[in-house]
């Protein structure tokens, strides 16, 4: 196999993700209770044998860093090879802000020019799958390409979400559009690119392009010969609200298309030192998944239970996404929700209430489908009631509901 450096693009904003990237960058994002999104692009690195490893930040990096660390869980804790945290940096020259994930790696030429390897692999450190890299690499150095491009096929609806390509019989991409209207094609991008890494060094030292997609790739399909490799597997792009949280309910179902229990592609992460998960007496548990330390003393059904969450007894959890550490109190009813960590919901509250599923005012293209977000560390009073595609941004105190306690469907509070 080629001696390869993996570079992941984890350095975007993802506004579209609302609350849940007010503090983090979507990579750092917990999926699935105890995964944050970064582990499955790490895990496949190293399920797939690639211990080199850069990940590019620049959005909000502190909780990703920490999470990251030296690499172990990933075994990336190496003295040769291993992950390399790179944030942006000043120079003599003044510097900036990188300003595109082409960008990013512009700025970061230096170091790539430095890896002993023959190829670079950039990745999307905002995706779910599971995807073993060496068939890619492996046709990437039969077939002698200067660039490789991953693809996937989506539903004919979702087209304007992506990069579409046109693939030839002989595999070779003939066109590549970014986000179309309309097109022909249901073949995406999959934001995963095989360089050759002299002819990487050459192009973006050559470039002035800021975006990889829309940008770069559409100048190279017409300049040069690319190659494609088509993923059959499950892949999932999780960069808006909707997505995310479908993305984590297929989980619940009987034989979900991710498998998280699969021996042989384990997805690495950092586990803290928590408790098995206590279920009481009283309690109602069914369709869930449940992680470490968490208190169940209510009734969930269909949710994603993060490690730490307490369910006081007489409370109800539905349809909902809880983050690590949340605590829902006795009385309250949390319904179709997505709760980041550390959030109190005070008794007999009530998140997600009523049938009005007015959009929300702020993003009603973004929270239209009745899911209402809470920001991490908010505190939801006792006896409040929340409406459907509602907004709490982080941090939010007993204050910004008001005296009324009402929050109508559709506000934005904090």
């Amino acid at each position: 196999m080629l001696r390869t450096l993996a570079l992941i693009l984890a350095g975007g904003e993802s506004p579209a993700l609302s609350v849940l990237t007010a503090e983090r960058s979507e990579a750092a994002v917990q999926f699935a209770g105890k995964y944050r999104i970064i582990d499955f692009t790490l895990s496949n690195c190293v399920n797939s044998g690639i211990y080199n490893v850069g990940v590019l930040t620049q959005y909000r990096p502190r909780s990703l860093t920490e999470h990251i660390g030296v690499g172990k869980p990933w075994d990336l804790d190496r003295r040769i090879g291993g992950v390399r945290v790179l944030h942006p940096y000043l120079t003599r020259e003044g510097g900036q802000w990188q300003r595109g994930n082409a960008d990013a790696i512009r700025a970061n030429l230096d170091f790539i020019a430095e890896q002993p390897v023959d190829a670079v692999l950039v990745l999307a450190g905002d995706h779910v799958y599971k995807m073993d890299y060496r068939p890619m690499i492996q046709i990437h150095e039969d077939r002698d390409a200067d660039l490789t491009l991953a693809v996937h096929g989506v539903s004919p609806h979702d087209t304007h979400r992506y990069g579409i390509v046109t693939v030839d019989g002989d595999g070779t991409v003939s066109q590549f559009e970014e986000k179309p209207r309309r097109t022909r094609s249901s073949l995406a991008s999959m934001g995963i690119y095989m360089f050759r890494k002299s002819f990487l060094l050459d192009v973006f030292a050559g470039s002035t392009e800021e975006n990889i997609g829309r940008d770069l790739m559409p100048k190279l399909v017409s300049q040069t010969s690319v190659a494609s490799y088509n993923f059959q597997g499950y892949w999932a792009d999780v960069g808006n609200v909707q997505a995310y949280y479908e993305s984590n309910m297929a989980l619940l179902v009987e034989t979900p298309a991710l498998d998280l229990y699969d021996p042989e592609w384990v997805i690495h992460t950092l586990s803290g030192e928590r408790p098995a998960a206590e279920i009481g007496d009283a309690a109602r548990v069914e369709g869930n998944l449940v992680c470490d330390g968490c208190r169940i003393y209510g009734n969930v059904t269909r949710s994603i239970i993060s490690p730490g969450v307490v369910v006081a007894e007489g409370a109800v959890v539905r349809d909902s996404i809880l983050f690590s550490n949340v605590v829902v109190e006795a009385g309250a009813v949390v319904d179709r929700c997505i709760i980041d960590k550390h959030v109190t919901v005070g008794k007999d509250a009530r998140l997600g209430d009523g049938e009005d599923n007015t959009p929300n005012t702020e993003s009603p293209g973004l929270l239209n489908t009745g899911l209402t977000l809470v920001g991490q560390r908010t505190l939801v009073p006792a006896g409040v009631r929340v409406g459907r595609n509602v907004v709490i941004r982080p941090r939010t105190g007993e204050k910004a509901f008001g005296k009324s306690g009402i929050i109508p469907s559709g506000a934005t509070v904090g």
